[in-house]
């Protein structure tokens, strides 16, 4: 079985795509997937560099959602051989066939592709979670995106946009402007601005910004751009450093920050991600939500994909194909 392992903890330098030896089986509550593509995260990043807060034990595979076939029935599972579906791991998915738990294991629609089922599990229910849960947005609330064209701000943007919301996308060039665009940002600021957040808004400020970047000026210029009572979600440090905040900037305005977790809130919740995929179907047939993936290649090129993530030139989601 073909896989993509992390030999040794050097970045995208530490990793080989080969033989790993046998198919797994599936266990007890498990579904045998056949894969077809997954989703590149930052976490593969990160865990690539023994960084992340996982550390699986070298040599280990990497990748966390995917799509494909399930290649054995399940029936007591709710799961039939032959069925189209996505779902995620902690680590482990960039292989040609897994086992997974069942509560992690999706539905997909007709209406998606593998590609865009391997964007969907980990960028789209971290921005509801975050949107939906931490934020409770509602209709009309006025959305900052930071890292708009990345991602998970991506998957953000069509979030908050499906959910009625006023989105503005900040970014750092002309072509993540006309990407964020497109996945549904309100306007658009080129560069972290409270100013500008501020001009948009008639003075008011926004009520929600979503920060995947995590600078200190990022952080700041977001403070400053809510609106009274306000929330400011984090949700990781893109920009390589953990930025600390004044507790005065959120008194004086009853200011909210709030941390986004999305796969310790799924451990302590079981069942809560296939209750975010299940209200996030409507969005998708209605077509609000459909990852747009720009990047597809062979899952052989995974390091420099995972270069060119590390370097910040992806839009929105990579996709590494199996099949």
């Amino acid at each position: 079985m073909r896989a993509a392992q992390v030999v040794a903890l050097d970045g995208p330098d530490g990793v080989r795509v080969g033989e790993i030896g046998p198919a797994p089986v599936a266990g007890e509550d498990e579904v045998l997937i056949e894969v077809h593509s997954v989703g590149l995260s930052y976490p593969d990043l990160l865990m690539s560099e023994g960084r992340y807060q996982i550390k699986p034990e070298v040599p280990f595979v990497l990748g966390v959602d995917f799509a494909g076939v399930v290649s054995q029935d399940a029936a007591a599972l709710g799961f039939t051989a032959g069925d189209r579906v996505a779902g995620w791991s902690a680590y482990g998915s960039a292989a040609e066939v897994v086992a997974v738990p069942s509560e992690r294991v999706f539905p997909l629609p007709q209406s998606l592709n593998f590609n865009q089922g391997a964007a969907m599990p980990l960028n789209y229910l971290t921005a509801h979670f975050a949107l939906a849960v931490r934020a409770r947005v509602r209709p009309g609330s006025v959305v900052v995106v930071n890292g708009a064209a990345g991602g998970v701000g991506s998957a953000a943007v069509q979030i908050a946009a499906g959910l009625g919301c006023r989105v503005i996308g900040m970014v750092s060039s002309a072509e993540e402007a006309a990407f964020a665009t497109t996945m549904g940002a309100d306007e658009i600021i080129e560069g972290a601005s409270a100013e500008r957040v501020r001009d948009l808004t008639g003075g008011l400020g926004a009520d929600v910004v979503l920060d995947v970047i995590g600078s200190d000026q990022v952080v700041l210029e977001s403070l400053r751009s809510l609106t009274i009572g306000g929330r400011l979600l984090s949700l990781g440090y893109v920009a390589g450093e953990i930025p600390s905040v004044r507790l005065n900037r959120l008194l004086l305005a009853n200011i909210d920050v709030s941390g986004v977790a999305w796969g310790p809130w799924t451990r302590a919740h079981p069942g809560f991600a296939r209750q975010q995929w299940d209200e996030l179907m409507p969005l998708v047939e209605s077509g609000a939500v459909r990852p747009d993936v720009r990047q597809i290649v062979p899952v052989e090129d995974i390091a420099a994909a995972m270069r060119a993530m590390l370097d910040r030139k992806s839009l929105g989601k990579t996709v590494l194909r199996f099949v």
